[in-house]
């Protein structure tokens, strides 16, 4: 570790980085080691890591047999700005998981894939606006910064922005739809189906899993009218199932895009989809009027590939998906237990591999539900999690494959410990 402690790091921090940090986590916390399930903070506290890195951890820190591909392919060179091999293997066991990929492009981050799938299916269909859903998360881009977390709640389809600097043009492109509600979304296609390129939509919505028939509604919908259908797997996607959420829920969208998960903890996503959408990514194919220009300095980046197959390597090896699912299933016993016995009203929402308990009696079945939650009673139960060492965002565990039996009793007590302390002054 190094000489200074992490009050002095934060000091640091706080004189070059604005709001003290890089605008992802608490800036309280500065980490400087992760092995397996665990990180070290620069004060040398543990924690039992349930955000791992926001989900691109998904077998561990540092798990050995990525290290070493990591090591190999730098020894061999970094980056080229070309194609490399393992870019183009990663490639081909990317499209023989995912049922929607026939070909893909690569990016460096999930909202840059985003921001592409938007861009190419606009080109695709000749049209302009997009549908996306309230609450849910697409990366920074203009258009998904839409009505992502609105503190003021509009009536649909009006979308609100999320952040400064947004262009009002914006909102004229974007029709907004409560998650789960397959009525509202047939309404505003009857109203506006020649005006959608696309409806994207994260399958399992940052927590809230879809409704029964509410994939299958959308896939109906968008063939019926000629608009293009994107899953954003960037969370799902090798998570859920090796074959994302399209293999989890039987749904296969025309467009999904991917990251966390196939870069191994290096910077690396993509859009994949069917050939003639992606056809658009070549001049040659899309003439001068049909092309969507993309390019990226770090785009299929060797060292990132080369962690992103030894990962998928070690998912698709027996049992994993099983372990994954039992662990947390564990914390979701030890969850509904102790939140029981403490008498409080919470709901459980997610799937076993990432989930979170918002503190309400109604059902969460979209974004307005999540925030009839008691917000205070959550930051009250997250504190404690995080005095006995478990780290976890402000609203999802995620599960990691490194997670051990010993591990697990740790968090099975000290959610006992935070249940019991939800009513102290």
């Amino acid at each position: 570790m190094d000489d200074e402690n992490q009050a002095e790091w934060i000091d640091r921090a706080a004189r070059v980085l604005p709001a003290g940090g890089f605008g992802n986590f608490d800036p309280g916390v500065v980490i400087c080691e992760g092995r397996g399930a665990h990180v070290w903070d620069e004060d040398g506290k543990e924690y039992i890591d349930y955000m791992i890195g926001s989900g691109p951890m998904l077998i561990g820190h540092s798990h050995p047999e990525v290290v070493e591909a990591v090591r190999e392919q730098a020894e061999r060179g970094m980056t080229f700005f070309a194609n490399n091999a393992k870019g183009i293997e990663l490639a081909e066991v990317i499209c023989d998981a995912i049922a929607s990929a026939e070909q893909l492009r690569y990016v460096s981050t999930g909202g840059e894939a985003d921001m592409y799938a938007m861009r190419l299916a606009r080109a695709h269909t000749g049209r302009e606006k997009i549908l996306k859903f309230e609450g849910g998360f697409h990366g920074m881009s203009a258009e998904s910064l839409m009505s992502l977390a609105p503190t003021r709640l509009q009536n649909f389809p009006l979308a609100v922005p999320d952040s400064a600097g947004i262009p009002e043009c914006v909102r004229d492109l974007m029709l907004i739809a409560p998650f789960n509600d397959a009525d509202a979304v047939r309404g505003l296609i009857e109203d506006h189906a020649d005006e959608i390129a696309a409806i994207i939509v994260e399958p399992l919505q940052r927590l809230v899993p879809p409704a029964p028939g509410f994939l299958e509604a959308l896939r109906e919908e968008t063939e019926k009218h000629g608009i293009v259908l994107i899953f954003d797997e960037v969370v799902t996607g090798f998570r859920l199932a090796y074959g994302g959420a399209q293999e989890r829920y039987g749904v296969i969208p025309d467009l999904c895009t991917l990251g966390k998960v196939i870069g191994g903890g290096l910077p690396l996503a993509a859009i994949a989809g069917r050939s003639e959408i992606m056809a658009h990514f070549d001049k040659e194919k899309a003439g001068e009027s049909g092309f969507t220009y993309q390019v990226g300095t770090l785009s299929g980046n060797p060292l990132a590939a080369a962690a992103g197959l030894k990962t998928l390597e070690i998912l698709r090896r027996g049992g994993v998906y099983e372990q994954l699912r039992k662990s947390g299933e564990t914390l979701i016993a030890a969850l509904r237990q102790h939140l029981g016995e403490a008498g409080v009203p919470y709901r459980i929402v997610g799937d076993p591999v990432l989930f979170d308990v918002v503190f309400t009696e109604d059902p969460v079945t979209d974004y307005r539900a999540t925030l009839r939650g008691d917000g205070e009673r959550a930051k009250r139960f997250n504190r404690v999690l995080r005095e006995r060492g478990i780290l976890k965002t402000e609203s999802k565990f995620y599960i990691s494959l490194a997670l051990t039996d010993d591990d697990l009793a740790q968090t099975v007590d000290a959610i006992a410990e935070a249940a019991g302390r939800l009513f102290e002054d």
